[in-house]
């Protein structure tokens, strides 16, 4: 299964890859919902090969993630590989420069089940993918707008 969305951002492509690239951010951001998340390996600088180890509650069970980033290509694009419970999901990232101050953000998730029970969890997203599209794009779009207001402040 796939979800994608595309939105446009009154930002530079530099300015716009750099905030997605803030994988500090996001790693605290994570510790305050609730998650332990923790850097896997010597990598400091965003690269190939950046992994992160995490574990969190969802649906009132414990669960764990591994995540890594597959392919980093600045300013263009970068794409994560995440396993967790037989589900491998692929999150790409691409920019787009629009003009010198505005950019297009396209992203999309695939979540591949690899066993019986993630087939099933992914079979329940496809009977509600009209909904989980909705959230997925509504969530896209407030990080985007996210992401202007902090450029506005920057520049």
């Amino acid at each position: 299964m796939k979800l994608s969305t595309k939105e446009d951002v009154e930002a530079p492509i530099a300015t716009v890859f750099g905030m997605l690239s803030d994988f500090e951010m996001f790693e605290r951001s994570a510790i305050r919902r609730g998650a332990e998340v923790h850097r896997v390996g010597e990598h400091e600088a965003p690269e190939v090969g950046l992994a992160w180890e995490a574990s969190f509650s969802m649906r009132g069970k414990e669960r764990s993630a591994r995540v890594e980033l597959t392919q980093y290509t600045p300013p263009s694009d970068m794409v994560f590989e995440s396993r967790s419970s037989g589900l491998i999901t692929l999150l790409e990232i691409e920019l787009m420069p629009l003009s010198p101050r505005r950019t297009r953000v396209a992203v999309s998730a695939q979540f591949k089940p690899s066993t019986l029970p993630a087939r099933l969890f992914v079979q329940s997203m496809k009977l509600a993918k009209s909904n989980l599209s909705k959230r997925f794009k509504l969530r896209v779009a407030d990080y985007a707008k996210d992401i202007e207001d902090r450029a506005s402040r920057i520049a």
